[in-house]
């Protein structure tokens, strides 16, 4: 019973992106159709549809589709980083044992597709590309995943998890570092100014939503200005959030169950009737209660999945999934063929190669029920780099359409083939539990 009410939050997290993961495909789908239909010109002039307010002295009036790559993906990140800080402290890799194996599996799935991508391209102005099959989609993996039904076993699954977190952390570490460009030190400095009074706020006094959305808002703008992009701000702007309850479990309950006697007490004085001051006072209480028992940091996590899930992927998908494929379009066919490459054999490789060196070597230890061989498919799946890889595209090719427009066609048949490859892999190594 206590081990299936602790694993009953992850198994839902895993339902929740293995949905996510359809969605995720289905927007990818209405974009290549809508894009190489006859109402093209319609899909690419909503995302250039400009959006924002402008005044004497000030504007913000930015394309649909920058809006929805600066701004709903810094919640995204923001997202990320809540889940990156969760797992530091709390989570699957708060222990170097606990993380050990995941985090060699992911060095390798960071390290060996791109220095396979740097092998294999021979144009320097494409170099720039070099981060692209570097990530995973947790989404799409998880969903993959989530077809084999009971063939995979749960500790599979948190494997795959902290592997993509880990994935996440370099991702982020780079988009920060590599494709950032003409900075303003002075707004980064204030930014960080403004994050270091919220962490404060938020530890020494009472967490506030409203205020920190405000700054939050101010901050991403600040990041947004500078030159490092805006989404780095989630990222830091989410460790300010504190974990920690105030109250214990314990003490939640005593309280509640004796607030609840009172009220049931006084509820008998019939139904029809307004509440009384020391009802509405003990209602209060628990109102009180509920907010100190529970931790910020989860809370935010829990609201911020669905929207992140349901909504923000699906519609940056979208956005940015559309290519116009064509005999007459001017594809850059060998980088388009170096990114998916890069992304399915290099990921295969890597995972693979540094897992089984971990495992022999004695640094890092299978997890429970388990087979290698079920770590060979996991490795094939980790290709599928989809939202980070198109993410990173747009940054590395803002200003060269061909190549962004190839590299994710590249993204999109390595992703495809690492999916249909792991999942065959798993299909047939994997016996129903």
């Amino acid at each position: 019973m206590l081990k299936q009410i602790l694993l009953t939050p992850f198994q839902k997290f895993i339902k929740l992106e293995s949905l996510a993961g359809v969605l995720l495909f289905g927007a990818t789908i209405i974009a290549l159709v809508w894009a190489n239909s006859s109402y093209g010109a319609s899909y690419e002039s909503l995302l250039q549809y400009k959006i924002g307010i402008s005044s004497e002295g000030f504007e913000l009036k930015k394309p649909l589709i920058l809006w929805i790559n600066d701004g709903l993906m810094a919640i995204f990140f923001f997202l990320i980083g809540l889940e990156l800080k969760r797992e530091l402290l709390i989570g699957e890799i708060n222990t170097l044992k606990k993380a050990a194996f995941p985090l060699v599996a992911a060095l390798g799935g960071v390290f060996v597709p791109v220095m396979l991508f740097l092998m294999l391209n021979q144009d320097p102005s494409t170099t720039k590309a070099w981060g692209i099959p570097m990530a995973t989609d947790i989404a799409f993996a998880l969903a993959i995943l989530g077809t084999l039904g009971k063939r995979v076993p749960l500790s599979l699954k948190i494997f795959l998890t902290a592997f993509a977190i880990i994935d996440d952390i370099a991702a982020v570490l780079v988009i920060a570092i590599f494709y950032s460009s003409n900075i303003n030190w002075m707004f980064i400095l204030i930014g960080l100014a403004i994050i270091g009074v919220l962490a404060i706020l938020n530890y020494k006094w009472r967490y506030s939503l409203g205020v920190g959305l405000v700054l939050a808002v101010i901050v991403w703008f600040l990041f947004l200005k500078s030159g490092i992009h805006p989404t780095i701000a989630g990222v830091l702007l989410a460790f300010t959030i504190p974990i920690k309850r105030k109250i214990d479990m314990e003490f939640f309950t005593v309280n509640l169950e004796s607030i609840s006697n009172v009220i049931a007490n006084t509820s008998k004085k019939g139904p029809k009737r307004l509440l009384t001051e020391d009802e509405i006072n003990h209602i209060d209480h628990i109102d009180d209660l509920t907010f100190k028992v529970r931790s910020p940091l989860q809370h935010l996590e829990h609201e911020l999945h669905s929207l992140t899930a349901y909504f923000i992927l699906p519609v940056f998908a979208f956005a940015n999934a559309g290519v116009v494929i064509s005999t007459n379009y001017n594809f850059n066919f060998a980088l388009m063929a170096n990114i998916a490459i890069s992304l399915f054999l290099g990921k295969l490789i890597g995972v693979t190669l540094f897992s089984y060196i971990g495992v022999k070597t004695g640094i890092t230890e299978l997890p429970s029920k388990v087979k290698f061989s079920q770590i060979v498919g996991i490795a094939s799946i980790a290709g599928v780099g989809f939202t980070m890889s198109i993410f990173i595209d747009n940054l590395a090719f803002a200003t060269d359409l061909i190549s962004m427009n190839s590299a994710k066609v590249g993204i999109i048949i390595g992703s495809l083939t690492a999916g249909i490859v792991g999942y065959l892999i798993l299909r047939f190594t994997s016996k129903t539990a």
